[in-house]
């Protein structure tokens, strides 16, 4: 069964356990407030829904992922309302990190700026061939990227290359960005959405329990000093023992059958 929820910036459809959220904001999805209101609102509805074991972050337009946030919109604000702007941003993209669905970026066109950031937030992102440029320009416009960028891209890709990358504010191929492991995987330009959802089903047809508290412990983790990021470790494995997924793995592996599996 599929079940699609329509706002006027974003589309969430759902359908075997994988959550798509399509942006269609503009020709570029540069974005607002408002986007990012009814972008929170599709994570927590995500973030509750037990069905749902992936979420892709997709765009509807067909040269852009995202250009990031509306330029004419951050110079018609002042100031205190554009902190406030970025500290919500910031709220709403961490919680993608805390969620136990794994989420994937799937980027078919130009993702800059806060559409880089978006995706950056995300668990993995998969990117077409010939989807265009990716990068941060915000230096061209007197700031920084401050929904992430400097932080999370430092952390993907080592800090002098992040550097450099906001620097001087120069845009990369999808080759290069999966050449320095910016991008998880480069697809076909043709074949990006069909790729990105067999790689979900993969996930939601396995051991999917264990897939979300694996995806927990490795993005909660790498936060932690090492011996505390180890005990969580721990304490999520121990949940993963008395789970019913664990003793069909186990059972299966003994009797050399395909396990069963329930996600409990």
């Amino acid at each position: 069964m599929t079940t699609a929820t329509e706002n006027k910036q974003l589309t969430v459809t759902k359908a075997d356990g994988v959550a798509e959220v399509h942006i269609h904001v503009n020709k570029t999805n540069a974005y607002d407030l408002e986007y990012y209101q009814e972008l929170n609102a599709a994570i927590d509805d995500i973030r509750f829904d037990e069905d749902i074991k992936v979420a892709i972050l997709m765009s509807d337009m067909p040269k852009f992922f995202s250009a990031g946030a509306n330029v004419q919109f951050l110079k018609n604000s002042d100031p205190k309302f554009k902190t406030q702007f970025c500290l919500y941003c910031n709220e709403t993209l961490d919680k993608i990190a805390r969620s136990p669905q794994v989420w994937i970026a799937c980027l078919e066109g130009h993702t800059v700026g806060g559409g880089l950031e978006m995706a950056l937030a995300c668990d993995m992102r998969f990117m077409g061939d010939e989807a265009g440029k990716i990068g941060l320009p915000e230096i061209g416009l007197g700031v920084l990227a401050g929904t992430g960028g400097t932080q999370r891209l430092a952390r993907q890709i080592g800090h002098s290359k992040a550097l450099d990358m906001n620097l001087t504010g120069e845009a990369i191929s999808p080759q290069e960005a999966h050449d320095i492991k910016l991008v998880d995987r480069l697809y076909p330009q043709a074949e990006i959405r069909e790729k990105t959802q067999e790689y979900a089903q993969k996930i939601v047809n396995s051991a999917s329990y264990a897939a979300s508290n694996i995806k927990l412990s490795i993005m909660n983790g790498k936060e932690m000093p090492l011996n505390a990021a180890i005990r969580y470790e721990g304490e999520l494995q121990n949940l993963l023992f008395r789970s019913d997924d664990a003793q069909e793995g186990l059972q299966s592996f003994l009797d050399k059958r395909e396990a069963q599996w329930t996600g409990k």
